[in-house]
């Protein structure tokens, strides 16, 4: 018992300081937002446009990449002739509306804002969360998983996972919404009492992800509940989804964003 206390002592503090001081370091393989330079892009190709596996890029568009889609995979990055495509290291990325996610180079991305005040006043600043994975590859449940450790203790923020919608303030949905689970996630969002919000995370949540179109899931959740949030990803990093849901309930420091800019 002596052995095991004096080695948590020695551990020190473990939980990350961020929003109140730097963010977490994110590893080099995060790959953020894609960004294209059309200024190196070569009249008429169409390469990541043909390579994209979930049509998130419209090159006849203005260069315009649905994040909503995006699997920020490689392929684009890859196929590129001129290497005019990379990805940011920015780790903010949710935002309010489904629109917001399809943005063209020279735009910025209209990231979330605070709830509603009257919602806001009623959850008093903190969620209750009930989460539902609707036909996951648990890459997106794993990360959910991840903000309830001791680096980074999401109830430090007054944000829970609960097990019963009937103590939640929101659902958080990830995976493409399966027809299997189509009447067990309608359920759930009936049983948690109003106000209430819902969260959609990662690609398939939102718009199907690599899925979508086949017959037996439905594009995500959009069609079938009310979003407030939408944190795109395949899977989203943690940093991206505890920022997402900080900007929700308005305890994200100004301090943060500055950082990141």
């Amino acid at each position: 018992m002596i052995r095991a206390l004096w080695a948590r002592r020695n551990q020190g503090h473990r939980t990350m300081a961020w929003p109140n001081g730097p963010a977490p370091a994110l590893p080099a393989r995060f790959r953020g937002r894609p960004a294209i330079d059309p200024a190196r892009c070569v009249a008429g190709c169409t390469a990541c446009e043909t390579a994209c596996p979930t049509d998130a890029i419209s090159v006849t568009d203005r260069h315009r990449i649905d994040l909503g889609r995006c699997l920020f995979c490689t392929e684009c990055v890859e196929a590129c002739p001129e290497d005019a495509i990379h990805h940011e290291r920015d780790h903010r990325l949710s935002v309010h509306h489904r629109d917001d996610l399809s943005v063209a180079p020279a735009e910025a991305l209209k990231l979330a804002h605070a709830l509603e005040s009257k919602i806001l006043r009623v959850l008093g600043r903190s969620l209750k969360l009930r989460q539902v994975s609707a036909g996951g590859c648990n890459g997106c449940e794993s990360d959910v998983n991840v903000l309830s450790t001791i680096g980074w203790d999401l109830s430090r923020f007054g944000i829970q996972m609960v097990a019963s919608p009937r103590h939640a303030d929101g659902l958080l949905v990830t995976g493409c919404i399966s027809e299997n689970m189509r009447e067990a996630l309608l359920a759930t969002y009936a049983a948690m009492p109003d106000p209430k919000i819902v969260i959609a995370v990662g690609a398939c949540a939102i718009s199907g992800g690599p899925f979508a179109g086949h017959p037996q899931q439905h594009d995500g959740v959009t069609g079938f509940l009310p979003v407030d949030l939408f944190i795109p990803g395949c899977p989203p990093h943690p940093l991206t989804m505890l920022d997402g849901l900080l900007r929700l309930i308005d305890r994200l420091p100004q301090s943060a964003d500055q950082a990141a800019e």
